[in-house]
């Protein structure tokens, strides 16, 4: 892995603007809607101002939904609902316009970008402009063996640094970043659970399809097995995601990273793009900063990640399907945050020599008339 410099990311990633913040914070106060009333679109629309270093916020015109997908090996063990090695499937759902996430992105007039990193089927299945980042057919079993060799976890890496880099220069303006993937959470819990220096039960959760006991118990114990594996190479993050992590989990990493540096804003979705935007913090502190928490999924791993990034998720409405589709439900809220900033009228200002409209006082209380009096 000597070709990469984990190291850079901490010097090429700044934070948001802060000094534009407090001038579209200014500029809030001035607005027609009092100050407070719009909630959390505020707070949206200083966060979305200090990313692009302008104010007023421009409107959020090109988001594009980026899923990474990937076969994880740990699926053999039967911890996920679906069969192993059927990611394939879930991909395919998703470029016919049949799966959630589809369905909701031709709704709101967003694209769809499938990059696959280690599906588990012949590559002539797919696409080519699906395929070209593909590092190998499905990711090893992590908890008896590495998900990656070195060279594939530095390939992947660079794979997902290459696709943010296409977007920016695109002119994508916001990601909505998911992953479809059959074994993806568990080795998405092994490596939160590894980064948070907790145990496997506490992060074992039941997965976007939904797992029965007996299933939770056995991904359980496939976590605890992977968290012993990881724990030595806890200070080397790129080893660290080929020993428990998969080509798409290594890829969403080093696209995050990327994003950051890009200064592309990026809302996460489920446990997968958390357990990611976890390793990347250990990479460069600031780059969380250039992230929302779409949704909270449930899952414990996921609110875990969060809580240790200080992300506080936009909403909870229990969607579990994964996809991007809870995180592309948040998108809606972040176009008004950025619509609501930019287009609301100042309050007109007082003309030279007029004093500034007062607030108007409230009407004395009125006294009920007493008993005495009425007796009078």
């Amino acid at each position: 892995m000597s070709g990469l410099n984990l190291d850079d990311f901490g010097n090429l990633i700044e934070r948001p603007d802060a000094g534009v913040r407090r001038d579209a914070e200014e500029r809030r106060e001035r607005l027609i809607a009092p100050l407070g009333s719009l909630g959390r679109l505020d707070e949206l629309g200083e966060w979305l101002a200090a990313a692009q270093s302008e104010v007023p916020v421009k409107p959020i015109e090109r988001p594009r939904v980026v899923l990474f997908a990937g076969d994880h090996g740990i699926a053999q063990l039967g911890v996920s609902a679906r069969p192993a090695g059927t990611t394939g499937r879930l991909v395919r759902a998703v470029l016919d316009g049949e799966s959630p996430v589809s369905v909701l992105a031709h709704r709101f007039g967003t694209p769809v970008r499938v990059v696959d990193m280690a599906v588990d089927c012949d590559p002539a299945e797919l696409p080519e402009d699906v395929v070209r980042h593909r590092v190998r057919r499905g990711s090893g079993r992590i908890d008896v063996e590495d998900a990656l060799t070195a060279e594939e976890a530095e390939k992947a890496f660079r794979a997902g640094m290459a696709v943010a880099d296409e977007e920016a220069d695109s002119g994508t303006d916001l990601v909505v970043l998911g992953d479809l993937s059959v074994g993806g959470t568990t080795a998405a819990g092994a490596l939160i659970a590894a980064l948070c220096g907790t145990d496997a039960s506490v992060v074992t959760g039941r997965g976007g399809a939904g797992i029965d006991d007996v299933a939770w118990m056995r991904k359980c114990a496939a976590i605890r097995d992977a968290l012993r594996r990881a724990r030595p190479v806890l200070g080397d993050q790129l080893e660290l995601l080929a020993t428990t992590g998969g080509a798409d989990l290594a890829a969403i990493t080093g696209f995050l990273l990327q994003c950051a540096v890009r200064r592309t804003p990026v809302i996460l979705d489920g446990v997968v793009s958390a357990a990611c935007a976890l390793v990347a913090q250990r990479v460069a502190f600031r780059a969380p900063d250039w992230w929302l928490a779409g949704q909270s999924s449930g899952e414990p791993a996921q609110a875990k990640a969060f809580d240790r990034m200080a992300l506080n998720p936009l909403l909870d409405h229990g969607v579990t399907v994964g996809e991007g589709t809870g995180a592309l439900l948040a998108l809606p809220l972040v176009q008004a945050a950025a619509a609501l900033a930019a287009e609301l009228p100042e309050r007109p200002s007082p003309e030279p020599g007029e004093p500034e409209p007062a607030e108007p006082e409230p009407e004395p209380a009125t006294a009920e008339p007493s008993e005495a009096a009425d007796d009078d």
